[in-house]
């Protein structure tokens, strides 16, 4: 199948391969930013994108009982830092994920810190910056290899602060443009996916199986229920606190 004719959209992620079991040659996969261009522009129906696409953007509906989420550390969101949080005034943000950007803005506000958030010029200058944002793989290379950095992990700074999950990504579904039939595919992905958690653990070809069951098989939620919803609402409102647009109430489908 071409690109240009997939109506499904994911990340290429370790983190989202159990939601795209089984369809992954009807899916197209690209970061999470030119991913929420893809579904804005109408080219596809439905896209694992992060949840702050979601919120930020009118004319979706969220798909019920399904999304990336941590509940304490999630090894693959965190500012790398040389600086003390308190005394940080530039953070050189991963411009692939809105949500991880928005997620530091507010954990760092609520401690009355403000830095400027700059676009990251490239992956290789990381480890030379004073204070990074890296998410997903990047992240999780920059994480193996040689380091001078304090790592401030945001899944653990959510958990510290709300003592609930954080969904970092959703399915959002153009509204008008999904049925049962679509709904019902990713839900049997994501099903599908979770069942064979083992295989998918023992046989990705990312990074070693150590990694991949301790990732995979425990820091990376799928469920969107009632705790992580929890999760999300309060996210929203500390977005309408410190963010810098407005924020759209999610409408949850099944």
């Amino acid at each position: 199948m071409s690109p240009a004719s997939k109506r499904i959209g994911s990340v290429p992620y370790l983190n989202s391969v159990p939601l795209t079991y089984g369809i992954e040659e009807e899916t197209d996969f690209v970061v999470p930013s030119a991913l929420a261009e893809k579904i804005r522009d109408g080219e596809l129906d439905a896209a694992l994108v992060s949840i702050t696409e979601a919120l930020f953007c009118e004319g979706y509906d969220i798909l019920d009982g399904v999304a990336v989420a941590s509940d304490g550390p999630v090894k693959s969101v965190f500012l790398a830092h040389r600086q003390r949080l308190e005394e940080i005034q530039t953070v050189y943000c991963d411009t692939a994920s809105l949500t991880s950007v928005n997620l530091l803005r507010v954990l760092l506000a609520e401690r009355g810190i403000n830095p400027v958030f700059e676009p990251l010029p490239d992956y290789a200058q990381a480890s030379e910056l004073e204070n990074v944002l890296l998410i997903g793989n990047p992240g999780i290379d920059f994480l193996r290899a040689p380091h001078e950095h304090k790592i401030w992990d945001l899944g653990v700074a959510w958990k510290e602060f709300s003592d609930l999950p954080f969904v970092y990504a959703v399915w959002a579904l153009r509204r008008g443009c999904h049925d049962e039939t679509l709904r019902n595919k990713l839900l049997r992905a994501k099903e599908n996916g979770i069942n064979h958690l083992s295989e998918i653990i023992a046989t990705h070809s990312d990074y070693d199986a150590d990694f991949r069951q301790a990732y995979l098989g425990g820091h990376i939620r799928y469920d969107l229920g009632e705790r992580e919803k929890a999760g999300l609402n309060k996210f929203i409102e500390l977005l309408k606190i410190h963010g810098n647009q407005p924020v759209i109430e999610p409408r949850m489908v099944g």
